[in-house]
């Protein structure tokens, strides 16, 4: 049917105005009886907003990535998922950090530096004996990994992280000074004399026996070994009398 119309900014006006005889002009039938009907429109539904650009769109990319490492681990991580959750656009995580390596470096350098503070707060006591201050050191590193599970287990993933990183590389030897520096008060060392391989062995046995207890501890291999095992304070002692036997 053919209508007249006009519209205002909020309705619309439909007219089957009435003629000569009764009829309506816009009818196609002269018998139809005409009447004036009034329409409102329906509101027009709001353009769909496009992507959110953050004011911080490094620190929104860092947690998304992290969010994703927690649920899905290194595997499951891709940039589109990371820019899906930080509001912004596909291509922005690239374009901000180069590729999916790079976005994963930046939160393992995050990690180290975490690290490294958790491990100078614990050798921080000067109270405590040069055995003390390595295991102390030890159960920081664990407490480290399970509280940013996901940061630890992408810290040593050099397939997905950018090789050759210099910066990478520093934040990890960074880290691993701490230990180094307890491991030299212990055996009496000054802070530029060099190791020898007696000292080197112990404090790469400290350093892997750490490590496997944190991974241990997170994937929950510990429940036929160490009565509860899912408490932290549990798990402290046992790591200690481990530690111990390294550092007496």
């Amino acid at each position: 049917m053919r209508t007249c119309a006009y519209v205002t900014q909020s309705s619309a006006l439909l007219c089957l105005a009435p003629a000569q005889g009764g009829a309506c002009r816009c009818a196609p039938w002269p018998s139809q009886r005409g009447h004036c009907v009034r329409m409102r429109t329906r509101e027009r539904a709001p353009e769909r907003a496009g992507p959110y650009h953050h004011g911080d769109l490094h620190h929104a990319l860092v947690q998304a990535t992290e969010s994703i490492l927690a649920e899905r681990g290194v595997e499951g991580f891709t940039l589109r998922e990371a820019a899906r959750r930080a509001g912004v656009t596909a291509a922005a995580p690239a374009h901000h950090f180069g590729s999916a390596a790079g976005l994963l470096t930046e939160v393992a350098l995050l990690g180290f530096a975490e690290l490294q503070r958790f491990l100078a707060e614990s050798g921080a006591d000067s109270a405590a004996s040069p055995a003390e201050r390595v295991q102390a050191l030890g159960l920081a590193y664990v407490r480290f990994a399970l509280a940013y599970p996901a940061r630890f287990q992408l810290m040593f993933r050099e397939d997905r992280l950018i090789a050759g990183d210099a910066r990478l590389a520093a934040a990890g030897d960074a880290a691993y000074a701490e230990l180094e520096r307890a491991g030299r008060a212990y055996f009496r060392l000054a802070p530029d004399a060099p190791l020898d391989a007696g000292t080197s062995a112990a404090l790469l046995g400290a350093w892997s026996t750490v490590h496997g207890f944190a991974h241990l501890a997170l994937d929950h291999r510990f429940e036929r070994f160490i009565p509860d095992a899912h408490d932290v304070a549990a798990l402290a002692r046992t790591l200690r009398m481990i530690l111990a036997r390294f550092f007496p």
